[in-house]
């Protein structure tokens, strides 16, 4: 009876509030935007992000598909918007496993919206979580049920958001390139199914195939090794470069962004023989020399078709930004071929600038960053939470915030893997350096705790002059 009183809380909570995953999705970066405080008796401090996402998770076991959807909408934001290790501290499990119940009751009965919005949340938590045994927990509780989502095709437009979280969560929690290559093939078994007797192949759509692309050669950019199957990799080369002969633009940029990765990451080197005669090379030898040639030739055309596509002339009704796109980039990847070019990204964040230098670091800022939105930056910056207390003086409460209550609030996963480091606001170790944000709030005149001040020497003044009178 209590549980479904408290559910019936959480779904009023939910309904009523039509503004509430908006206005955390667009949350302000300052730490104090999401605190309620009160200069009055002895009320109590209170963050209401906090009470929001406790109340948005029991709403996940809500029968209405619309409250489920406020609720992982909530969660996205608030995950989105900073890190929420202390939430992921209490309530990992029951996320998980909440977000998978959704997965796997979704192929018949879930929305494609719920099934996009659970997916990111999942992705989300992995991301939040970082290399950890929570992590790991992530990955081994969700590649299966992704797997049988993507193999049933129940409903192709709740596939999309499916391969971005299978994508991140081997990303962060896979262990070595046999997980890496697993997830590889169920993506690449999306649009290539292993056909049977009671598979139907069906032609997949220009999006589904770039979004597969995408998550597909956003892991290939994770592999610093490779195995020696030519056959797969020669497969993988010739359909990306059918790819790049389709009309839709997307699909081209998407399968010159896989093809250019994979030769930066040595797949010809890998199969290159030594020069021997003939007659002095083993069978094993052979079959490498005959790859090594294959994988020549294939790169042959492929140079040529991304040479082509530098220039291509826009056609009627083609979109000039499009198209530019579309020439930059190829103009960049014939470089690569001609000169070992790798075109170098600087991404200003706070006071600090992100860098890249290789095609696979510009794939996976470019994943992670359309990933997580404008979360990106938030999870890049530095920051920290104001974690408040309260004292009382003469009967008057006012707040102060002590250094050693700051909990940080950056993604050192994500700052490792773009081995960025950004300024400390710190002056020393034991001195914190206040945001801007934090400066209106303690030491601008009108700040909670000037205004404290001021209303505790009135009342000491008053009582003073109470004791003078009565002398």
């Amino acid at each position: 009876m209590g549980k479904r009183n408290s559910q019936r809380k959480n779904t009023a909570m939910l309904d009523n509030d039509d503004d509430s995953s908006s206005s955390v999705s667009s949350s302000s970066t300052s730490r104090t935007d999401h605190v309620s405080v009160s200069v009055s008796g002895n009320e109590e401090v209170h963050f209401d992000q906090d009470a929001l996402l406790d109340q948005a998770l029991d709403a996940l076991d809500e029968k209405r598909d619309s409250t489920r959807e406020r609720a992982l909408s909530v969660i996205i934001g608030a995950f989105s918007s900073k890190m929420q290790h202390q939430f992921v501290d209490k309530k990992f499990a029951t996320l998980l496993h909440q977000c998978l119940a959704l997965i796997k009751k979704g192929s018949k009965k879930a929305s494609a919206k719920e099934i996009a919005l659970t997916s990111h949340a999942i992705g989300l938590l992995s991301l939040t979580v970082g290399c950890s045994d929570n992590a790991r927990e992530i990955f081994e509780e969700s590649v299966r049920p992704l797997d049988e989502f993507l193999t049933s095709k129940s409903d192709l437009t709740k596939i999309p958001s499916l391969l971005e979280c299978l994508a991140i969560i081997t990303f962060v929690g896979g262990n070595g390139l046999e997980e890496t290559e697993r997830s590889m093939d169920i993506l690449w078994r999306v649009i290539h199914p292993r056909l049977g007797s009671n598979v139907v192949a069906v032609k997949p759509s220009a999006p589904l195939i770039t979004a597969v692309v995408s998550a597909w050669s956003f892991l290939v950019s994770t592999m610093s090794d490779l195995k020696l199957n030519s056959k797969n990799w020669q497969n993988s080369i010739s359909y990306l470069s059918s790819l790049l002969d389709k009309e839709d633009r997307p699909v081209r940029i998407a399968a010159g962004e896989a093809l250019v990765v994979i030769f930066e990451i040595g797949i010809t080197e890998k199969f290159s023989a030594d020069s021997k005669g003939a007659s002095d090379m083993t069978q094993e030898e052979i079959n490498r020399q005959e790859s090594y040639t294959h994988l020549q030739g294939l790169k042959a055309k492929v140079i040529n078709q991304v040479k082509n596509l530098s220039v291509e002339a826009g056609g009627k009704g083609s979109a000039k930004k499009d198209l530019n796109n579309q020439r930059n980039l190829f103009r960049d990847i014939v470089d690569f071929f001609e000169y070992g070019y790798s075109p170098e990204i600087s991404m200003k964040i706070g006071g600090d600038s992100l860098q890249t230098s290789s095609w696979s670091q510009m794939i996976q800022l470019n994943f992670l960053k359309h990933f997580l939105g404008g979360g990106f930056v938030k999870h890049m910056q530095v920051g920290f939470l104001l974690a408040f207390f309260i004292i009382s003086v003469v009967n008057l409460t006012f707040f102060i915030c002590p250094s050693s209550s700051l909990v940080n609030q950056e993604n050192e996963f994500l700052q490792e893997v773009f081995n960025f480091t950004p300024k400390r606001r710190y002056l020393n170790n034991n001195e914190h350096r206040m945001s801007s944000g934090e400066k209106r709030m303690f030491k601008s005149p009108n700040s909670v705790q000037n205004k404290a001040r001021t209303q505790l020497l009135n009342k000491q003044r008053l009582l003073s002059e109470v004791g003078f009178l009565a002398i």
